[in-house]
């Protein structure tokens, strides 16, 4: 059953209730307007409600409402952070009921970012204390009620499961009992938490409560949600970056049966009908020619060229321990670059989002990672003051660090004030793809010298773009952007002397942003593939090799012997056959991979075992860590083996899933995760994954080839017939 709830201060809620769920967990979304697809729902108001801080909301009748800050795109959050809350409230987890917080960056910034955003694998790093400090709270402010009723010292009382009890006596009280003089209560200044030794629920497997309702096809995605008297509409922009509308011949798209409107704005042209089929064929049928601009020439070869000069520059320091100059003046010296291309995201739900706009004010309804910026953007978009703009979030199939981005929301509120009533925006795969928001080239440049048997120095310069300069200006300084050297500047080994650079190199006319694994997922590529080669030149085993420079961290050491124990590392292999290991503290966990491949005559690579060892500190749900790495793992591979966005005249050109592969589950090997008992704060996992598959896979293919490739994906035809 799905309702629709509208509280005194004018922001509304939609509870889509997980019906069937054994759990009785329950999500809810900010809908106001009833959709066509949603029954309605009495007023929703916090009178009666204990209501002690931003996250928590108790009614009299014991249900826990939850104020989500984060959103849920399949990383399993809104279990895991439901597990946080209800661990320290001692509540019983069916009785929580979560509810996406509105646009408010003063109450829902993510503590990491200082922003309202879902990303970077930060939603437990992030929410782990505030959560658990609110949970504590309102369960410390419950039994202060609960004992001045019984006339009895707080001390002497206890909470659980809902409930607060006074053993001596045998006396209880659930918390919708207390809900409103507990309201009246002042909260305290300073609560302890708990003792992670008294935990009765983070760190048990929890199934996640969102899967039952993905699977019957009820959960309404942001791409399903329906408004009375809504129409379709999807769009075209010009194929070359910066390109702008010529002109539009529209006389055949307004015969397809269906088709409303055309609406031709600078840089695009969309097509509105009674449903997508008919906004597609009307689109399909238009005639455009595209005033192509400045960008029509540019291609990959030029970007790549572009690159490889700036990374003979010297770069911003982020890093410099010892002396640089002098570790690389002796010894055994080897040098290398690696390059990785522009990525898509290619999420499962296309970029979509519903707007109505009214003249005085507007509504949207999304599945976003930046509540709070796509409210402000559409604002500017629309001419209207923010608190005229109500954006209603929904789940995400997909993110991937798309969606934080606002580009398809103000897209969409264009095309909404040329439409009368409400209009959905859907686009398709191909515009997707030919307009996202692409992870950056890169070019890592390696000089590290020898002596014996370990590394002395290291010089690592990285080049490429500065997503961080454009999205959270305050955080890009002194030329060093904090996202494109994460990894880099905390490489776990121990080097005595280490010098890191970065060097900003933005290709002309593509736009770059975050994508799944973000800094990491190029740097510990780079410094772990060659990791491998300066192990074969010590000639020294790989894992040895990285063994001997780890006593200073022992985490990742442990890390690193449980996935050479579980992976059957040194034991003989088939011809062609080879394993390859991956070392990475990311997103404060630390994780081992090992990538067991083999290839065949033609150069195809096929990926027979993945064991990972993680200790990502404190596991509040072991079932969603695990899921997170093998998901991790899945995307990174695909990346190493399939994933290029090339240019040729200014255009990308990938359009689909035929030119823009993906693994298929015939081709998914075996994965095994194993974890690490830790008592330290939780790390992220959501990216982690991603960032270990492709090191481990190239150093497996070579250890079974001899090739050391420098460049993703895998180029087939230089290892084709190699034999190590």
């Amino acid at each position: 059953m799905t309702t629709v709830q509208k509280n005194s201060d004018g922001v509304s809620r939609r509870a889509m209730l997980a019906g069937g769920l054994a759990s009785g967990f329950v999500l809810t979304f900010h809908i106001p307007v009833q959709a066509a697809n949603e029954p309605t729902q009495p007023a929703d108001t916090t009178d009666g409600e204990f209501a002690p801080n931003a996250f928590i909301r108790i009614d009299p009748a014991g249900r826990i409402t939850l104020v989500m800050p984060q959103v849920e795109m399949g990383q399993g959050i809104y279990t895991s952070v439901a597990m946080i809350l209800a661990e320290e409230l001692d509540a019983n987890l069916s009785t929580v009921i979560l509810e996406h917080a509105p646009p408010n960056e003063k109450l829902y910034a993510n503590p990491i970012f200082g922003i309202q955003a879902t990303g970077g694998s930060t939603s437990v790093r992030a929410f782990w204390k505030p959560l658990r400090e609110a949970g504590a709270t309102a369960r410390a402010m419950l039994i202060e009620v609960a004992a001045q009723q019984w006339q009895v010292e707080p001390g002497t009382c206890t909470a659980s499961d809902g409930e607060v009890i006074h053993p001596q006596s045998g006396r209880r009280l659930g918390y919708g009992a207390l809900a409103r003089d507990a309201n009246a209560q002042t909260p305290p200044k300073t609560v302890a938490v708990k003792d992670p030794k008294d935990f009765v629920l983070i760190g048990k497997p929890v199934k996640r409560f969102d899967t039952p309702n993905k699977v019957d096809g009820t959960t309404i995605y942001g791409i399903d949600a329906m408004v009375p008297g809504m129409t379709f509409a999807t769009l075209a922009m010009s194929p070359v970056f910066g390109g702008k509308i010529g002109k539009v011949d529209d006389t055949a798209a307004k015969k397809v049966p269906g088709v409303r409107k055309v609406i031709v704005l600078d840089d695009l042209v969309a097509v509105v009908g009674d449903h997508m089929w008919a906004a597609k064929k009307g689109l399909d049928a238009l005639e455009v020619t595209w005033d192509e601009g400045a960008n029509a020439h540019l291609s990959s070869k030029d970007i790549w060229q572009d690159i490889r000069a700036a990374s003979e520059k010297d770069g911003a320091v982020a890093k410099s321990e010892g002396d640089i100059a002098k570790g690389l003046a002796s010894g055994d010296k080897l040098e290398a670059a690696y390059e990785l291309p522009f990525l898509a995201h290619a999420t499962m739900e296309p970029l979509n989002c519903t707007v109505h706009f009214k003249g005085d004010s507007c509504e949207i309804w999304t599945g976003t990672q930046i509540m709070a910026r796509v409210q402000s953007e559409a604002a500017k978009a629309a001419g209207l003051p923010v608190d005229k703009v109500t954006v209603n979030q929904h789940l995400i199939g997909g993110g991937f660090g798309r969606r934080l981005e606002p580009d398809m929301v103000v897209a969409a509120v264009r095309i909404a004030k040329q439409v009368y009533g409400p209009v959905k925006v859907v686009w398709t795969r191909e515009e997707d793809i030919q307009h996202d928001v692409y992870r950056p080239v890169y070019r890592d440049t390696i000089a590290a010298m020898l002596s014996g048997g370990r590394i002395a120095a290291w010089k690592y310069r990285i080049t490429g773009a500065a997503i961080i300069a454009r999205w959270l200006p305050p955080a890009f300084q002194k030329g060093i952007d904090i996202d494109a050297v994460d990894g880099a500047v905390d490489i776990p080994y121990d080097i005595p002397n280490i010098h890191v650079e970065y060097n900003r190199a933005e290709p002309p006319a593509v736009p770059t942003g975050f994508w799944r694994g973000v800094g990491p997922n190029n740097n510990v590529f780079a410094m772990e593939c060659f990791m491998d080669e300066l192990a074969r030149k010590a000639g020294k085993d790989p894992v040895s090799f990285r063994r001997d420079m780890l006593g200073k961290n022992p985490r990742q050491l442990a890390a690193l012997n449980l996935a050479v124990e579980k992976s059957d590392w040194g034991q003989a292999l088939p011809a062609q056959v080879g394993r390859g290991v991956c070392v990475q503290p990311s997103f404060g966990s630390f994780l081992a991979t090992v990538v067991e491949a083999e290839i065949d005559e033609q150069g195809e690579v096929h990926l027979r075992r993945v064991t990972t060892a993680v200790d990502t500190g404190i596991a509040v749900n072991p079932d969603t860590i695990m899921a997170q790495i093998e998901g991790g793992l899945i995307f990174g591979l695909t990346a190493a083996l399939y994933g290029e966005i090339t240019i040729d005249k200014g255009r990308v050109q990938q359009s689909n899933f035929h030119d823009y592969r993906m693994l298929r589950i015939n081709q998914a090997p075996k994965i095994d995760v194993h974890l690490i008992k830790s008592g330290e704060m939780p790390g992220g996992i959501g990216e982690a994954g991603v960032t270990a598959g492709p090191p481990a896979l190239r150093n497996a293919i070579y250890a079974a080839t001899g090739v050391a490739l420098r460049r993703l994906p895998i180029d087939r035809a230089l290892i084709a017939g190699k034999k190590s």
